[in-house]
């Protein structure tokens, strides 16, 4: 049992709100600060993508006996459909009967914070924090930047304030902090499908939607009420741009040309595009993600990923997976605790902050492709029968608890080995065959 110590979470996202229900599971005094008003008492829209909850999530909320009631707010995704013109392409996920969770984040968002009340973590709203003093984990509180701050002292604080971290922000001025961001060329906007009026779904409720275009691509997600979350990525400037799409007749038009089969199911289409932000994508980097035993980053203070793996939210509640198995470890020692999790964690970020910006060309582009489905059925259909020697790369992210620089290292070697696979003639006529199968096994 650790010695009970006053902490503060500042961030009441979704990794701040489950690491203090973590922290009140280990005998700890838990306040969180945020500067945004209660999310559960205003209208929430406009600028999310819904998240893809998958085994490394689930793992999170199970360790804390909260995965249950998250389960009845999540809808099951089976499959990608893949939008092609007139054609409409299923591609199921890993092995059969497994799922990514779609949830709507706001959703979520709004039970972590009511769970982690009920555990008995404290939450202050409207607050705005900006700065701390490392040495002693004190927050510097005010109304505004320039004017009167009060001071908050505290055993320990945990930066779970987003990419764009107050806390990392104090950090960042130490000598020897490394740190990094780079923004996509590519953008986002929000726009929404409703339910049909008996309240069904206007698509197959259990998949996850996508019409891939090369350059840009929409995805919708399936909500409980009917409706489907949607977002467009799409480059800030060009041909198919954002910058080019200025008024209602173009974005009819574009929509008319290039995504037609949406039309008759996004009725708000041109007054969502223009009342929802264009949103911007960023990749942040940096290290250390702690000082001493006082000031831990995590989730996206220490490692904002783009999110074309669906796989921010997970690594984020890993990083508290992983951080309570140490604590466990190591007890009252926090140096030892907090330094075994930075070495642990920043590896498997970079892997999959790179794995997630090249999911982007994946699934904007190489869905439509036929060379890489038929590179998909050979995988699938390789794994299935040799289960121990070949795991899909996507599988490794998401159904399994390996580190995610594994997946990427075994999952580099493997596409090697496909590259390979698929220049042999007649490969789409013979990829089933003994042949294939007998030079898969020696390549590994």
């Amino acid at each position: 049992m650790q010695k009970s110590l006053k902490i503060a979470i500042v961030g009441s996202g979704l990794v701040g709100s489950l690491l203090a229900i973590y922290l009140k599971k280990a005998g700890h005094t838990v306040h969180v600060y945020d500067r945004s008003p209660d999310i559960r008492k205003i209208r929430f829209s406009g600028r999310s993508i819904n998240l893809a909850m998958s085994n490394r999530g689930w793992k999170a909320l199970d360790g804390v006996g909260i995965g249950d009631e998250v389960r009845e707010i999540a809808i099951a995704m089976d499959k990608r459909a893949i939008h092609l013109g007139d054609k409409l392409n299923f591609q199921n996920y890993g092995q059969d009967g497994q799922s990514i969770y779609s949830i709507s984040r706001g959703a979520l968002n709004r039970k972590m914070i009511d769970l982690a009340e009920q555990a008995g973590a404290e939450f202050f709203f409207e607050q705005k924090i900006w700065d701390v003093t490392l040495s002693d984990a004190t927050l510097h509180i005010g109304e505004e930047e320039r004017g009167e701050w009060e001071e908050l002292k505290f055993d320990m604080v945990f930066g779970a304030d987003g990419a764009f971290s107050r806390i990392r922000h104090r950090m960042q001025r130490q000598s020897m902090f490394n740190y990094s961001q780079e923004f996509l060329n590519t953008g986002y906007k929000e726009l929404n499908i409703p339910p049909n009026p008996d309240g069904t779904h206007k698509l197959d409720k259990n998949s996850f939607h996508i019409w891939p275009r090369g350059e840009y691509m929409l995805i919708a997600l399936p909500n409980l009420d009917g409706s489907f979350t949607c977002t467009l990525f799409m480059p800030f400037e060009g041909e198919n741009s954002f910058a080019s799409l200025t008024d209602r007749k173009l974005v009819e038009a574009f929509f008319e040309k290039n995504l037609p089969d949406t039309i008759d199911v996004i009725p708000n289409l041109t007054e969502d595009f223009f009342a929802n932000p264009t949103s911007t994508l960023v990749t942040m980097k940096c290290f250390p993600w702690t000082y001493e035993d006082k000031v831990a980053l995590i989730g996206d203070a220490c490692h904002a990923i783009v999110p074309f793996y669906g796989q921010g939210m997970n690594a984020g509640f890993e990083d508290i997976s992983v951080l309570y198995e140490l604590m466990n470890q190591y007890g009252n020692d926090w140096n030892t605790v907090f330094s075994e999790y930075e070495k642990s964690r920043k590896p498997n970020a970079d892997a999959i902050a790179e794995l997630s910006y090249r999911n982007f060309m994946e699934m904007s582009s190489k869905t439509a492709d036929e060379k890489f489905l038929l590179q998909k059925k050979i995988e699938k259909h390789f794994a299935e029968k040799y289960p121990e020697k070949w795991l899909p790369l996507y599988d490794r992210v998401t159904f399994s608890h390996r580190p995610y620089s594994e997946a990427l290292a075994i999952g580099d070697f493997q596409n090697a080995i496909m590259e390979e696979i698929l220049k042999i003639e007649n490969i789409e006529n013979i990829w089933d065959s003994e042949e294939i199968e007998l030079k898969i096994l020696n390549s590994l």
